[in-house]
């Protein structure tokens, strides 16, 4: 086959440092653009991008060349820059991060979920959230050390 094609989505999932509720609703709908401008600068498709005080949501197209943890890496720590440079706050995300496979059926699904974290968190905490989404994702995990 000449040609490639590719369908790769992935929900992302990670925490401030501590899972301290850093994030102001003051400032979250930036942060959010900021995550989708770089998200866009890395080559990636943001499709949504949602959060509360602690944690942020994605929903992310990749690209066949992507590599996970660099695009990670490479996101969290410009988003971190940024909320030092712009805001002037000691910020820090937390080490690790959830990344969940999408299927193209369920994109919909998974937007309205991202988007809508405010209004989820009323109902579910975020650790009872995270660990919801390892069950039904198959993911193996101690929990002594997912927190």
């Amino acid at each position: 086959m000449p040609s490639t094609h590719v369908s790769l989505h992935s929900h992302l999932v990670f925490s401030t440092k501590g899972r301290l509720p850093l994030i102001s609703a003051n400032w979250r709908k930036r942060l959010h653009a900021y995550l989708g401008g770089i998200v866009n600068g890395l080559g990636g498709v943001p499709l949504a991008i949602g959060g509360t005080v602690d944690h942020v949501h994605l929903l992310i197209g990749f690209r066949s060349s992507h590599r996970l943890d660099y695009f990670l890496r490479d996101l969290k720590a410009d988003s971190s820059e940024w909320i030092h440079r712009e805001l002037n706050l000691s910020f820090a995300w937390q080490k690790g991060y959830g990344a969940f496979s999408v299927s193209p059926a369920n994109l919909d699904r998974v937007t309205k979920y991202v988007v809508n974290q405010e209004s989820h968190h009323r109902r579910i905490t975020f650790q009872e959230e995270y660990l919801h989404l390892l069950k039904i994702s198959g993911v193996e995990y101690d929990e002594r050390y997912v927190w």
